[in-house]
This record gives structure tokens, sequence and C-alpha cells, in this order.
């Protein structure tokens, strides 16, 4: 299957099409968000982990750039680089874990972290439309292409 498109016609929208999803996964992800600031991407964040299973508070990771949790026997990533200039400052932040067998990943402004991230399952764009959003999911493996056709 090729890119998906969803009408978000309000934020409880947006918090239902991360659980959704979540509810889905079996297995490890990795998840680039895209969209402009406010269009939505952290409430899908939290929405997706929560759903998961994270059971603490979902930080935003605008200041901290990583977060981490603990989900059963796995962990899960929430990276936001709106504030990374260059990607080489990624070094220092060790995310070799990123990789790990099973790990959820879901980085906001992904193109900020472009030859430091593991590459996408899945590429989310979430833009305004109208008074509500928007949210095109394009797979970029076969378990992106299977969590998408699972949705539809």
């Amino acid at each position: 299957m090729s890119a998906r498109d969803w009408h978000l016609p309000d934020e409880e929208a947006t918090i239902a099409l991360g659980q959704r999803l979540a509810a889905l996964l079996h297995g490890g992800l990795v998840i680039y968000l895209h969209g402009d600031l406010g269009a939505g991407k952290t409430t899908f964040a939290r929405a997706f982990l929560r759903a998961l299973g994270v059971g603490e508070r979902v930080k935003s990771p605008t200041y901290s750039l990583v977060e981490g949790y603990d989900v059963g026997n796995r962990r899960a990533f929430h990276l936001d680089l709106y504030r990374i200039a260059d990607p080489g400052e990624l070094e220092w932040l060790g995310l070799d874990s990123l990789a790990e067998p099973g790990a959820v990943v879901l980085v906001e402004w992904p193109e900020r972290g472009v030859g430091a991230l593991p590459p996408a399952d899945l590429a989310i764009h979430i833009g305004h439309e109208g008074s509500g959003r928007t949210a095109r999911f394009d797979p970029a493996s076969d378990v992106g292409r299977r969590l998408v056709d699972d949705l539809a």
C-alpha cells in the first residue's frame, strides 16, 4: 500500500489515531513525525506512547532532545530535534540504543538528524487543514506498510 491520509477534525481525533496505531504494534518501529510547529506531532506521540503502556508522564523532549521509557520488555524513545542545527550535535546523545531490536522510536523534526538516525518504518506528515489537521502516513518498510494496511 502507498500513503494513506486521515482528516483529524480535533485533538481527540489525533489522540485516537495515535492510540489505534499503538494497538496494532507488535514489535519495533521507527516513526518520523513531520509538521509545522503546533501541528500535533507531540500530541500524537504522547497518545501513541501512553497507548503502548508508558505509565509515567510523557514529557515533550524539546529541551532534553530525547526521553526514554520502559514499555514491557522493550524501550521506547521520543526525540524532538527542533533545536538541533547540525546532525553532528547528536553524537553526544548516545543514540546507539535507538537501533536495539524491538525499540520504538518517534522522532519529531527528523530532517535535522539526517545520517544520525535509524531509517524510518513510517513517516507521518501532520498539517493544518481548516480548523483541524490532516495526517499522511507514508510507509517506508514492510513493517510500516503492514501497519498502514491494518489501519485502513
